[in-house]
């Protein structure tokens, strides 16, 4: 056998916050479409709900309408810092990872346009940065498996072909299932009798593996929204915001198999990387109305976001024999290593539309405010930028795996001359078709506290966010592979520094 590099095309392994089995473009379709509320420490501390509120930056990015409100302008800053847990269960192992980061999660300026004008009083015209989405996390986990080894998943992808499949260009020359092959870790059963099958695979390794994974992703979406909002006789509010999102994401997965038991076969390791970068772009309509002095009702909908996606992946594949061994062929065995050769690759992806409603309550004592949004992320949908290469699989198996879900935020805000104290909730639904019988809902509880002066205010957040997750490091055709149990929590603590002019 000859052994050489090989390239990778296309493939994504990756584990997402928001809780996945597998590890494909599926679940990376989930992982872009769904974003966080975002918004000021005010709104946040709030649980996030916004739609109906107005008078805030966080509308450029939510409902424009709510710039309509504003009666001066303003600049604001907001850096945070953000801590990571995840706790795994994988078989008979229990580990935690954690990670922490500074970030900036909003910048904005907004400018107050007086009107006076057959019933339109006034607008305001923003430039705002939210953070949409924050990719930072580790995971570990371990345990000892009885049952399968993710060299069984080589065989699995290799069985039904030829050895002409590791050739160059052909289906599994560009596969881990490929670096395996030149390992010596899969081969055909005619390599041992040339009267047995040559399209049936087998492994000489029979122990008990001790595995083990290590996950380090980082990055984030964040959207610059261009957005005018304008106040009709202080009943009727509308406006208009254009988004441009840059989406940044890396992941390094070190995956590792030890066979203390074996006979021939002493360890593998498989390391994997990705970059991910992507620009998008989207527009939101929104409305505020004012039925009573007291009550307000918004709407806005988000148009479909549409990314130009780049991706670069690399991986490595080390392997130990004990010594002194050969192949069938003769060829010796010992340590080897290879790896694939970096590969890029362009398509772009369309992430689905979102319809948000709210109702506020108004007072002089303070606010309580609440949002719904209605999302499908089984709309999402890709498309390659190369000739002959098809997405059809990938967009039905989205389609057979997420529904449409329903997301809500409640919030308050209790006011004291220049105090204010907030506090909110929010869930964001869970987006597995129900035949999976999983459940990947997102908890947010949140709390706040802020000060208004003339000139200047300052808010504070604390927001803690959790979910339950799901991970297999391999799978096979007919079924699941083995699913480790994360439980993932993350806390921020953010301030919003404002100044009005």
């Amino acid at each position: 056998m000859q052994r050489s590099a090989f390239f990778l095309f296309g493939v994504i392994l990756i584990f997402i916050s928001s809780g996945v089995l597998g590890q494909s473009y599926v679940e990376s379709a989930l992982m872009f479409s769904r974003t966080n509320p975002g918004g000021s420490a005010r709104i946040q501390g709030m649980g996030s709900s916004q739609t109906a509120l107005g008078g805030d930056y966080s509308s450029a990015y939510s409902n424009p309408a709510g710039l309509g409100m504003f009666n001066r302008s303003e600049f604001t800053f907001t850096p945070a810092f953000s801590s990571y847990k995840t706790s795994a269960s994988y078989l008979n192992g229990k580990d935690e990872a954690t990670d922490s980061r500074f970030i900036i999660p909003g910048i904005s300026g907004v400018f107050h346009l007086p009107i006076q004008n057959s019933g339109f009083l006034s607008g305001s015209f923003a430039i705002s940065m939210t953070r949409t989405n924050d990719f930072n996390q580790s995971t570990y986990f371990h345990g000892r498996n009885t049952e399968t080894s993710i060299i069984d998943s080589f065989i699995d992808n290799a069985n039904g072909a030829t050895e002409s499949q590791f050739n160059k260009g052909s289906y599994n020359y560009n596969t881990p299932t490929g670096l395996a092959y030149y390992e010596y870790l899969i081969g055909p059963l005619s390599v041992v009798n040339p009267n047995d099958a040559d399209d049936v695979y087998f492994t000489d390794v029979k122990g008990v593996p001790n595995q083990e994974e290590n996950l380090k992703s980082k990055g984030a979406s964040n959207q610059w929204n261009f957005a005018y909002g304008a106040n009709y006789k202080d009943k009727v509010f509308f406006g208009l915001s254009v988004g441009l999102v840059s989406l940044k994401f890396k992941s390094d997965r070190t995956y590792g198999e030890n066979f203390a038991n074996d006979d021939v076969f002493n360890n593998l390791q498989l390391n994997e990387k990705l970059d991910l970068r992507g620009n998008g772009i989207n527009a939101t309509l929104g409305v505020i109305g004012r039925p009573l002095d007291f009550l307000q009702v918004g709407a806005s909908f988000t148009t479909p976001t549409y990314y130009e996606m780049n991706e670069t992946y690399e991986a490595t594949l080390s392997s130990s024999w004990k010594p002194n061994l050969e192949y069938y062929d003769g060829s010796p065995l010992g340590d080897f290593t290879e790896s694939t050769q970096q590969v890029i690759s362009d398509y772009t992806l369309t992430t689905p539309l979102k319809f948000s409603t709210g109702l506020a309550y108004l007072s002089k004592y303070g606010i309580i405010t609440a949002d719904v949004d209605f999302v499908n992320p089984s709309k999402a949908k890709y498309k390659s930028n190369v000739s002959g290469v098809s997405f059809d699989g990938e967009n039905n198996d989205i389609k057979a795996t997420y529904t449409s879900a329903i997301n809500y935020r409640i919030g308050g805000e209790f006011r004291y001359k220049i105090l204010r104290v907030r506090a909110g909730y929010g869930m964001q639904g869970n987006t597995y078709n129900s035949e999976l019988n999983l459940d990947n809902s997102i908890k947010t509880i949140s709390g706040g506290i802020g000060a208004r002066w003339q000139k200047f205010y300052l808010d504070f957040a604390y927001i803690n966010t959790s979910g339950v997750n799901y991970y297999q490091p391999y799978s096979f055709f007919d079924g699941p592979g083995p699913i480790a149990d994360l439980k993932r929590t993350t806390n921020t603590g953010m301030l919003t520094f404002g100044f009005t002019f």
